[in-house]
């Protein structure tokens, strides 16, 4: 019996010894960064980590006093095929007229298909096509405007009703003080991280609902910069014929988007509190046209239309066929002010430079006059 007890004894000791020395490997691993314990924490189902590149991840966004970053997420599987991922940062500090500030940031990326509804699924398509958005590179069906994006990912993970799965990434940050709250920068990186966030993420999102195609997505080639700065004195907007303002242009600027044979975008906005005036965009790249499916009606919104449309309170869309691609023309908020065919002007030029026929009714030309 003694000799029993004593070999059980022996054993206990060399598997606590053993329990001590991978203990302390653990230790060593983690305090230098190795694996398996490489002492980085990951976000969104692990395709953001610690210390990857953008600001928001970094140890510096710590650095400030109460600092702290936080996460949450649910992921998509291949029977609820939605997600969210957030990143929140939250920081204290005084001001040096002992003010106390509270800094915040959050990066926010959704995984689930286009709206339902027809009304906000416009909203959300101008949302991010529209303004400052540019195209992702290496036919990436997406866009970025540096602060947020979205992707469009491939037809394996579209919803049963054939709506397009889309990764969309949005940003806010903000400084508050004991009587104002300024806007700040999230600390993305701008447009070309944002496009490697947004494939990042994308590709452990499929993987989660069971939809991930054979090759990974990547980006490899630069992000498109915008051409044109915002311009506040004009006349004509976006110096598309037709989209002249007159007066009104005195409190409004307007931002030239892209101008591809795929994407094409125009916004106006007030001067002072940076309202919508209105924003018009042509889509033509497929899947990104394929979040339009179902929600242009069956018919020629009005007389002298071509191709099926809707003419809504807040919205005005259009579909039509353009040397055998889809040809998608969207204006948002045209009811609060288009008093001029603005929609109709904006749908015939972009149509015109991509070399197809007018969408639009075209206005009979005066005698003497000129369409040009």
């Amino acid at each position: 019996m003694k000799k029993l007890l004593g070999g059980a004894r022996r054993r206990a000791a060399l598997v606590g010894g053993a329990v001590v020395v991978l203990v302390a490997a653990g230790a060593g691993t983690w305090a230098t960064d190795t694996w398996p314990f490489d002492g980085k924490d990951s976000y969104c189902w692990g395709a953001w980590k610690e210390d990857s590149g953008p600001g928001f991840l970094s140890g510096e966004a710590l650095d400030e006093d109460n600092a702290s970053r936080t996460s949450k997420e649910t992921a998509p599987t291949p029977r609820q095929p939605r997600g969210r991922c957030t990143v929140a940062l939250h920081s204290e500090r005084f001001s040096s007229g002992g003010d106390k500030v509270v800094e915040k940031t959050e990066v926010t990326v959704d995984y689930g298909p286009a709206p339902e509804s027809a009304a906000r699924r416009m909203e959300w398509i101008g949302g991010y096509l529209g303004d400052r958005a540019m195209p992702l590179p290496d036919s990436l069906p997406g866009v970025s405007d540096g602060r947020s994006g979205l992707l469009v990912l491939p037809k394996g993970c579209d919803t049963h009703d054939g709506r397009p799965t889309a990764v969309t990434l949005d940003s806010t940050a903000e400084s508050v003080y004991s009587d104002s709250t300024m806007p700040g920068d999230a600390g993305l990186g701008g447009s070309p991280s944002v496009a490697r966030l947004l494939v990042a993420v994308a590709n452990h999102a499929m993987e989660k609902a069971g939809c991930a195609p054979d090759t990974p997505l990547k980006v490899d080639s630069p992000v498109l910069t915008l051409s044109e700065s915002r311009e506040t004195f004009f006349t004509r907007a976006c110096r598309i014929r037709g989209l002249e303002l007159g007066k009104e242009a005195e409190d409004l600027a307007y931002q030239v988007g892209p101008v591809t044979r795929d994407l094409q975008s125009c916004s106006v906005r007030q001067v002072r509190g940076d309202g919508r005036y209105f924003d018009a965009l042509m889509v033509a790249e497929p899947r990104l046209a394929a979040l339009f499916d179902g929600a242009t009606g069956s018919k020629a919104p009005a007389r002298g239309w071509r191709g099926t449309g809707v003419f809504a309170d807040t919205y005005k869309v259009v579909r039509a066929d353009c040397a055998g691609r889809p040809f998608t023309v969207l204006m948002l908020a045209p009811s609060l002010h288009e008093t001029r065919p603005y929609f109709a002007a904006f749908a015939n030029a972009v149509a015109r430079r991509v070399g197809c026929a007018p969408v639009a009714p075209v206005a009979p030309v005066a005698p003497g006059g000129s369409d040009r």
